[in-house]
Order: C-alpha cells, then sequence, then structure tokens
C-alpha cells in the first residue's frame, strides 16, 4: 500500500497561540506529528503549512515541508493546494493528519489509507470508535458518525444519533439513560483519507447548508453525493493538543516514555 501522509500546520490558532512551534519534550509539536506519521506506512510525509517559521522548524529537523497560502479556510483547501504542489496524481492516496496531534497512532493511519485502497468507488476514508459515555454522546463537542452496511457514512452530527426512541423516552421516570449496545454510537476521530483527484475537485464544492449548521466541513462530501468510508477502531486515540491543558498532558506523556526508555 503506498500513500502520502500531509500534514496541514497553521500558526495562528485561537486558543494556543503559534501551536504547531509548541515545545513537547525538546522538539515543537509539528515535528512530533512528523514523527508519529514517519511510523506509518506512509511512502512520504510533508508538512503543508502557512508561515517560514513553521517551515524553517521543520527543516531544521531534516523532514519535509512546504509553504502554502495563509489565505486557505480549512487544512483541506491546504491539502489540495500541497497535492498540486507535490503534483500527485489522481488516484494517489492521501492522508490529513492533523498537525495537533503529536499522539496519533501510526497504525490508524494506516488503517484510513487501506480502506479508501480497498474501496475505489469511495472518495474518502475516516475512522471512529464506539461510544460508550453517556456524557460523550449527548455532548455537542463530540461528533457522532452512523453509518451503512458496508461501511459507508449515512451522517455526521453533532447531536446524539442514532436516537434511542425508546430508550430515551421523556417519560422515563428516572431518566437514568444508558447506551444499549444495540445502539451502536459511533464517535468521530477526524482523520481523513482522500484521492488527490477528489482534494482538486473538493476546492471547487460549493459548501452545504449542513455544513453551515453542524459547522463540520465533511458535511460538504455527503451533500454533494461523495462517499465517505468510515474505519471502525478498536482503540480509544490519545487526543490532540487544542488547548493549554491538552499540550500539559502531551508533554506530560512524552516525558514519561523518555523516562521509561
Amino acid at each position: 500500500m503506498g500513500f502520502t501522509a500531509i500534514i496541514p500546520a497553521r500558526l495562528q490558532s485561537t486558543r494556543l497561540p503559534n501551536k504547531p512551534l509548541a515545545d513537547i519534550h525538546g522538539k515543537p509539536m509539528v515535528v512530533r506529528v512528523v514523527e508519529r506519521a514517519l511510523e506509518s506506512s506512509a511512502d512520504m510525509v510533508v508538512v503543508a503549512c502557512d508561515d517560514l517559521l513553521i517551515q524553517d522548524a521543520v527543516v531544521a529537523h531534516d523532514y519535509a515541508c512546504i509553504l502554502t497560502s495563509k489565505g486557505h479556510p480549512s487544512g483541506t483547501d491546504r491539502l489540495a493546494e500541497a497535492v498540486d504542489r507535490l503534483q500527485l496524481p489522481d488516484e494517489a492516496i492521501v492522508v490529513n493528519v492533523q498537525g495537533d496531534e503529536p499522539l496519533i497512532d501510526p497504525m490508524l493511519i494506516d488503517a484510513v489509507a487501506g480502506l479508501l485502497e480497498a474501496h475505489p468507488e469511495w472518495a474518502m476514508a475516516t475512522a471512529s470508535h464506539v461510544i460508550d459515555d453517556v456524557a460523550d454522546f449527548f455532548s455537542p463537542n463530540v461528533v457522532k458518525v452512523v453509518t451503512a452496511a458496508d461501511g459507508r457514512a449515512l451522517y455526521f452530527s453533532r447531536a446524539p444519533i442514532p436516537w434511542d426512541r425508546d430508550g430515551f423516552a421523556d417519560d422515563n421516570e428516572d431518566r437514568d439513560w444508558v447506551l444499549a449496545e444495540a445502539l451502536d454510537a459511533q464517535r468521530h476521530i477526524g482523520l481523513y483519507a482522500y484521492r488527490a483527484g477528489f482534494l482538486r475537485a473538493y476546492s471547487q464544492l460549493a459548501p452545504s447548508k449542513l455544513e453551515d449548521i453542524e459547522k463540520l466541513e465533511q458535511l460538504r462530501v455527503l451533500w454533494h453525493g461523495y462517499a465517505i468510508g468510515v474505519h471502525r477502531s478498536e482503540q480509544i486515540p490519545a487526543p490532540g493538543v487544542d488547548t493549554p491543558e491538552d499540550l500539559e498532558k502531551a508533554r506530560a506523556t512524552f516525558a514519561a516514555r523518555a523516562a521509561g526508555q
């Protein structure tokens, strides 16, 4: 299986300024992400950034980086530019590895790439894992996905889906709701694989109403009739870094690993 891992990295972040350059046990976070991606089966790992400071940090560690426009509205649009800059053929598989995932599992990267390779009829692939916590199921900050029998995504939502009409009935006296195994609630994992040709087409797709309402970019793909396959992971992935608190946890994890070597 051959694929390219591209790591989009934007310098500015509302909750964590200069996030890609945040130090994690002696290296910038974006470099830590590159190192994890290199443990996958990717033929090539490239950072696509919007600032020379990020490019300099990546190149200083002898990794590949290309400078892209600052004006991209999303990481997917940044990937589309990178695909053209790298002159990847339309059939090439590209995995979008988020630049704030220094603890990402390389096997998960391989899994979404492999799923897309196995289904040439799908435009994209992503991942999910089972939700077993009621609070997560009802949280709008946890994106849920419902899939068809063949593994294609039917819908992504911040709402609790699928809704257990009887189990969550309003007339339940104690309202001590539980997630029945048959519910098969799935949390979406924000890791994507694309075909390079679709990335080129994506930038020309008009935003959808659902995407705007839910604030979920992947709904544009479903809105326009493209298929997204979903790999179901048995493992809950390590959290990304969105806040200063997340950063401290990532630093502690790397420090603990180094101490255990």
